[in-house]
């Protein structure tokens, strides 16, 4: 559910207190570090795509478990100390969009290419039951090589 912020209201915060959902049902939550922000991300994801977003969340904390989060241009990032970013995700209309970084330096890299010549991406649709081994396996390459720094 969309909302227009009232005046005074927190940016993101339509007047019902809900976040706000962009484009493609993409949740506006604040940026932010920690796992609060990302946890607000997740709870705010719409339908059928925040059950997907819990189980990544808990499959990247649970593959590398220093992990750190961020919620970053409206999306979940998650990074290891002197690494920098190594995944994120974000909503589409019909897909969630997990982004590799590094995914070109993964073996097999991820399937789908991207302009950026290191990245790439896997897309879980609804009804999708994605391979949890080779995303952990992707998941863990990742914090072993340099991600992207900001």
């Amino acid at each position: 559910m969309t909302g227009k912020s009232r005046k005074g209201a927190r940016p993101g915060q339509p007047d019902d207190g809900k976040p706000v959902l962009l484009s493609g049902g993409n949740p506006q939550i604040p940026k932010g570090d920690g796992d609060e922000p990302v946890q607000a991300y997740i709870a705010a994801m719409p339908g059928w795509k925040s059950e997907a977003g819990q189980k990544l969340d808990r499959l990247i904390t649970r593959t590398v478990p220093h992990i750190h989060k961020a919620v970053r241009w409206n999306s979940p990032f998650y990074g290891v100390e002197g690494h920098g970013w190594i995944v994120s995700y974000h909503c589409f209309t019909k897909y969630i969009k997990i982004t590799f970084f590094s995914g070109t330096s993964l073996s097999p890299p991820p399937p789908v290419t991207s302009k950026d010549p290191n990245t790439r991406y896997f897309h879980i649709h609804e009804g999708d039951q994605p391979d949890s081994e080779q995303l952990a396996k992707w998941i863990k390459q990742a914090s072993e090589i340099p991600g992207w720094i900001t």
